[in-house]
């Protein structure tokens, strides 16, 4: 069609024209196979972009055949020409004879972008098959930026910017495990769903139905109704009361009414059960690399295109460059002969024939055969002081070139840019939105949420990564999720990291010191008794060794002024908005870029009217407001909270609802208000007390802070909570503190027993140690009902 002028800026064709130049000159075989090619590659539904723009019946979903190809009429599409075609005469490819070597043909195309990945490819061979998926324009010259500017990229980055294949005809993937092992081996299994509604047909008697809006790839849409019919008659399918295609050229329509009472979902979950509405795409990523078909991962399918894009670019290159060198040397004994013109012309006219005057133009001016033929070639109109002018900035401007060309060719980096660089430009120009939602699900069966209560209940975290899911009347619950009973024996060495109250039906964000955030709704965890030990993570989330889970968040719904508050031990804090965790991959995805040596310890739920207090282990706290931190993104280190003196670390982070202080914006040293909340300090040493948050004054981040608590020499904070938020009548805090030493003995003492002091105070004593013992750790916990004195190590909720 290139050969043929046939771009996407000149008219239509006859296919049959097309068909009769490709069989005479590079395929002679059947036309059905060449016409039935053709026509894919104008399919919007078969290729994710089509290469092909055709005019006429080019076939449709429902597997109708395409009209013959007297009849239909085709073009070259624009991203064609830009991908594939653009550098084709700059020898930067292979041509080779045709079947009757009348005629070359290239061995493939130049190629801006792989296009193997980029619509896919399916096809059989002797012994061996590959099916590989289509992906977003968009997305795959992100990746190919990323694998440019750092090779040893990880999967996980790669994943950042193509979360997995986007299909022509939409749909949903489920789940992304089958997207992670085709990146990581090349074969895996993609589950794929098609998109539906749930529309309300008669108000009064409840009748709905469900419209299906978008079916998985390669999916018959007239098979798929007729097997969904069968199905409903059979009464495999119950619930269904009538069916009907209701598409257009607008857009897809299949209209499934249903029964009255019927439940949409449970219909749809059995949909996806017993017909094609949901299928998979079974992925092995096969390719011929250097002559050799060869099974390969999203890294080796990448990092071979550059291999291959590079030398496209370093051939063109040596084209352009010779072509130059060649121009340059004739422009430069033009300029010589324009420079002695009188002498050129009497030369000229003193000879007798062509090859005379040539052969003494060159002894003359010292020219090579080719200058001397360029100068004799020239017109009178070119022996102009202007014309001379041209051909003097011509060989500038050549000189220029070459000078670039041999920069290039000197530069893997230019290379590389070079890349990146023609890869975007097509980006900016065919780009187009993902049409795939990617569905994150631990499992792909079928997860009915509606025959899952959504009632209230408790999540318990320990130390060693445990957890455990019991119900809320196991425990008296208060206002902040915390409890009075014990939470039950844990292993040995074992303690509670954290304790929260939620819903059945919740997204439970569990972050890691690695800055990992992990998600799964909450009843995936086992529901067990309060006596025992719990499941461990390790077995619902993908933990890498040594990961350890340090804060649990539950999400009902991502809004959108809602934020994540997150701290590391070495003070780095950002703020990330909620949504950004609304999608999370089984095998987790960046919450925090941490620096080496550095983990996430803390992460809170805030809003931008909320304060956030700050303790480190030296006894400096920050106060501020959260609207003080710029929102940042996933993937980035935050800003410094407190400047940490040498061998300090972060202690606490905790926030102050705005409905739950009274802090004044500005700091008034001689207005002592013992008003709730306050800070509760604990130090190691069993020291601890209240000071009031109102005798902070709000200071900005990035700043020493004020002096919270005095602590003597080799003495730490071990935790700092803000209390007050659970009063009793008389205005006294409701709250108790656990203690638990490094001996394992434990300390349960109310926090209204605690001295209510300035911040220079040294506080009182809590707990009373064994000489050279500390404080291991400590728990918030609300008052508990009348209840019976429980075993002492049942007490520790630590």
């Amino acid at each position: 069609m290139h050969e043929m002028g046939l771009a996407s800026r000149r008219p239509f064709r006859k296919c049959a024209r097309v068909v009769g130049e490709v069989l005479g000159k590079f395929h002679p075989h059947g036309d059905s196979a060449v016409y039935d090619s053709l026509v894919r590659m104008a399919q919007d539904f078969s290729m994710r972009y089509p290469l092909v723009q055709g005019h006429g019946n080019f076939g449709s979903i429902d597997a109708d055949p395409p009209a013959a190809m007297r009849y239909t009429e085709c073009r070259l599409d624009s991203l064609t020409e830009a991908m594939f075609l653009t550098d084709l005469e700059l020898n930067t490819v292979d041509f080779t004879p045709n079947f009757d070597n009348s005629q070359k043909e290239p061995s493939l195309l130049p190629a801006r972008v792989p296009s193997l990945l980029l619509n896919g490819s399916s096809g059989i061979a002797v012994g061996m098959a590959t099916n590989i998926p289509p992906h977003n324009l968009g997305e795959l010259v992100d990746v190919l930026s990323v694998m440019i500017e750092n090779p040893e990229a990880t999967l996980q980055e790669l994943l950042e910017c193509m979360p997995g294949p986007d299909f022509p005809t939409g749909g949903t993937i489920v789940g992304n495990q089958g997207i992670l092992e085709a990146y990581k081996t090349g074969r895996g299994r993609v589950v794929v769903r098609g998109k539906t509604d749930i529309e309300t047909i008669d108000v009064k008697s409840k009748r709905s139905a469900i419209i299906i809006k978008e079916i998985p790839y390669q999916t018959n849409k007239a098979t798929l109704v007729e097997r969904i019919a069968e199905l409903a008659e059979e009464k495999v399918l119950e619930g269904i009361s009538d069916i009907r295609d209701e598409s257009d050229r607008s857009g897809m329509r299949v209209v499934i009414e249903l029964k009255r009472g019927a439940d949409p979902a449970i219909v749809l979950n059995n949909l996806y059960r017993h017909t094609a509405l949901q299928s998979s795409f079974s992925c092995n990523m096969v390719a011929i690399l250097d002559g050799q078909p060869k099974l390969m991962g999203l890294k080796e399918i990448i990092q071979a295109f550059i291999d291959f894009r590079c030398s496209v670019i370093e051939r063109r290159a040596r084209f352009k460059l010779s072509h130059a060198l060649e121009r340059k040397h004739i422009v430069e004994g033009i300029v010589v002969g324009l420079d002695n013109l009188d002498s050129v012309i009497q030369i000229i006219r003193g000879t007798s024939n062509h090859a005379m005057a040539t052969e003494s133009l060159i002894k003359e001016f010292g020219l090579s055969d080719k200058q001397a033929e360029a100068l004799l070639d020239i017109t009178l109109r070119k022996l102009t002081s202007l014309e001379r002018k041209k051909f003097i900035d011509e060989a500038n401007s050549l000189s220029e070139e070459i000078s670039k060309l041999n920069e290039l060719l000197s530069s893997k980096k230019l290379i590389f840019q070079l890349i990146v660089q023609e890869a975007t430009d097509l980006k900016n120009k065919f780009t187009t939105p993902r049409r795939s939602f990617i569905e994150d699900s631990a499992s792909i069966e079928v997860d009915d949420l509606d025959i899952i209560p959504n009632e209230e209940m408790l999540l318990i975290l320990s130390e060693k990564g445990y957890v455990k899911r019991m119900k809320p009347n196991t425990f008296n619950l208060q206002h902040r999720g915390t409890i009075g009973k014990s939470v039950g024996k844990m292993r040995m060495n074992d303690s509670t990291s954290d304790f929260i109250a939620c819903q059945t039906h919740d997204h439970v964000l569990y972050f890691s010191d690695k800055g990992i955030v992990y998600s799964a709704r909450a009843y995936k965890i086992p529901e067990c008794t309060r006596i025992a030990a719990g499941t461990p993570l390790v077995q619902l989330l993908s933990l890498s060794d040594g990961e350890r889970i340090t804060s649990i968040i539950p999400v009902s719904e991502f809004g959108e002024d809602q934020y994540l508050m997150m701290l590391t031990v070495n003070g780095y804090i950002k703020k990330v908005p909620l949504n950004a965790f609304s999608a999370i991959r089984t095998s987790g995805i960046i919450s925090i870029q941490l620096v080496p040596g550095d983990e996430l310890k803390w992460v809170r739920r805030c809003g931008n009217d909320d304060l956030v207090a700050l303790a480190s282990q030296n006894g400096m706290v920050i106060v501020n407001s959260c609207n003080k931190l710029r929102s940042l993104g996933r993937k980035t280190r935050g800003v410094m909270a407190m400047k940490l003196r040498e061998g300090d670390k972060m202690a606490s982070m905790d926030i102050i609802p705005a409905t739950s202080h009274n802090m004044p914006e500005t700091y008034n040293s001689r207005v002592r208000d013992l008003s709730p909340p306050w800070l509760l300090f604990i130090a190691d040493n069993g020291m601890g007390k209240r000071v009031p948050l109102n005798a902070f004054r709000r200071s900005n981040f990035n700043r020493i802070g004020m002096q919270g608590y005095k602590l003597p020499p080799e003495c730490s904070l071990a935790a700092v909570f803000v209390v007050g938020f659970s009063l009793t009548d008389d205005g006294q805090s409701d709250e108790q503190v656990v203690l638990v030493s490094q001996s394992g003995t434990a300390n349960r003492i109310k926090v209204k027993d605690v001295s209510i002091q300035s911040r220079s105070a040294r506080g009182v004593i809590l707990m009373r140690l064994e000489h050279g013992g500390k404080i291991q750790s400590a728990s918030l916990i609300s008052a508990a009902e009348e209840e019976e004195e429980q075993d002492p190590e049942d007490q520790i909720a630590a």
